[in-house]
């Protein structure tokens, strides 16, 4: 079942055109990579979808789970389950990691009329996720993503996808910055949250993340528009020969 259609999107800022007609189907219950080079627009295409207001679209649609995406606020997105796990994770000094974890998760709960979680069982909750990514207590205590680590922002970033249970997960560029020991945790978070209902969207330049997280299509993005597709070996083919033979063909 196609959770996200992207068709024929163009988008601007500041006047440049970064998409040029990009069209791709996100299945529920499946992980899809992007990979292309710097200044493909592989990141402009996660910001739009998360709701970003600088990108001008001028051309095509989104749907998710049939919805028209750009009618709704960023808000409304992260509410019906849109969650973009960010490159560079912003630091938030004077609000606690827990306390913005507990409020992110009854504030979409509010949203969508369901009941907010007491802190006895808001706290159950986050003992058992924090310990499966490794986020230690102080880290919970401490101002959001402050003094962290980039490994250490990108575990507090899987531990929010945990904890609030998107049914669309857009990662940017999540292996930026992680040494192999951050990046098996990392991965495996991602890979226990895989479900038929929830559909992955990974943006990455490297193979060795896809190594970890295997997925099941692989789309190479160029000059702001998807120009080949393939199965977890296209990710192999990009890693030995680089994307010289993708980018000649979409010239």
């Amino acid at each position: 079942m196609a959770l996200l259609e992207i068709r024929n999107l163009h988008a601007n800022i500041d006047g440049t055109k970064i998409l040029n007609g990009v069209n791709l189907t996100v299945e529920a219950g499946k992980v899809h990579a992007i990979m292309g080079p710097n200044g493909s627009g592989k990141s402009t295409l996660s910001y739009i979808l998360a709701g970003r207001d600088d990108y001008e679209i001028t051309e095509g649609e989104i749907l998710f789970k049939g919805q028209d995406l750009l009618d709704m606020e960023p808000e409304e997105r992260a509410a019906a389950g849109v969650f973009l796990a960010m490159q560079y994770p912003v630091e938030i000094p004077g609000v606690a990691n827990i306390t913005f974890l507990r409020t992110a998760l009854n504030a979409q709960r509010k949203a969508r009329g369901e009941e907010e979680f007491s802190t006895p069982d808001f706290m159950k909750r986050l003992k058992i996720l924090a310990q499966k990514l490794n986020v230690t207590q102080d880290m919970l205590k401490r101002p959001l993503n402050v003094g962290f680590s980039g490994g250490e922002k990108k575990r507090n970033e899987i531990l929010q996808m945990a904890i609030l249970e998107p049914v669309l997960c857009i990662m940017d560029e999540t292996d930026s910055g992680l040494d192999i020991d951050a990046l098996k945790i990392v991965s495996e978070g991602v890979n226990a949250l895989r479900n038929p209902e929830r559909g992955m969207l990974i943006i990455t330049h490297y193979q060795r993340l896809l190594d970890h997280i295997k997925p099941d299509m692989v789309h190479v993005m160029y000059k702001g528009k998807i120009v080949a597709e393939g199965d977890k070996t296209l990710a192999l083919e990009l890693e030995k020969n680089g994307y010289a033979a993708f980018t000649a063909d979409a010239a």
